[in-house]
Formats: C-alpha cells, sequence, structure tokens
C-alpha cells in the first residue's frame, strides 16, 4: 500500500515530459511538454509523477526524458 503516501516520500529523480502525443489516453490535460516533473515511483513501463492536478498519476515511460 505504498501508494497511501507517495506524495510525502522522497523524490527519486526528476524527468522532463518530451510530449504528449499519446494514443489512447489524453495526457495533454494532465502534462505539459517541457515541464519538470518529480518521480515518486518507477516501475519497468510506468513513471509516477505529481502531474498538473497536483495528484500521483502513473505515465508510460516514452513521454519523459531524465534530467
Amino acid at each position: 500500500m505504498i501508494h497511501k503516501d507517495w506524495t510525502e516520500r522522497e523524490t527519486i529523480k526528476k524527468v522532463k515530459c518530451v510530449h504528449t502525443n499519446a494514443k489512447k489516453y489524453m495526457v495533454n490535460n494532465v502534462l505539459t511538454e517541457g515541464k519538470i516533473y518529480d518521480v515518486k515511483n518507477e516501475t519497468e513501463v510506468f513513471i509516477f509523477v505529481i502531474d498538473n492536478t497536483g495528484k500521483i498519476g502513473g505515465y508510460y515511460k516514452e513521454y519523459f526524458q531524465e534530467v
């Protein structure tokens, strides 16, 4: 249940959003191209960041570049 305290957890690293051209989902509503986000958790496929809504969101790694 680590997802319950992700907002308070230490930031793992910072990533920059490089594009919001999603095939299925509308990520341009919650991510801004060129903005730097704090990574709170990471899996092989997803990065979990605090997005523009102020909540944790899981997004494909293809949207980001490590800073």
